[in-house]
């Protein structure tokens, strides 16, 4: 019966370091979408903060719906940095073959920005 991999054929070592390449490479993709998916989830806090504020704009405790608002501006801020770190530290363990992954310097830019967004609406939420 024939086999698909024989032992003593050196193509198919060949092959399988091909393919565990193409993995590793997958990977680092995905570490870098799942980045960006985490990006968009701190920028919905915001939004949803600045939601907060529109729709209890009027309210008789304005101070207190600053407050949850603010809640969801820190989450915000929590989301960018865990992100940052735990996609820095995947990419470390994961070696880049044919695809060229984002620098992690490059994560912590972003999450920085991001960061000084949350903070300025933050700020703004309360001076308004």
């Amino acid at each position: 019966m024939p086999t698909s991999k024989l032992p003593d054929d050196p193509s198919s070592d060949d092959l399988a370091d091909t393919r565990t390449a193409w993995a590793e490479d997958r990977t680092l993709l995905a570490n870098e979408r799942t980045f960006a998916g985490w990006m968009r989830t701190g920028m919905a806090c915001v939004a949803l903060a600045l939601g907060l504020k529109a729709v209890f704009g009027d309210t008789d405790y304005p101070v207190i719906a600053k407050l949850v608002a603010e809640v969801f501006i820190l989450c915000a801020i929590l989301i960018f940095w865990s992100a940052a770190r735990k996609s820095g530290k995947a990419q470390h363990r994961i070696d880049s073959h044919d695809a060229e992954a984002q620098p992690v310097t490059g994560m912590i830019v972003i999450a920085s920005i991001l960061t000084l967004g949350a903070v300025a609406t933050g700020l703004i939420l309360w001076l308004l």
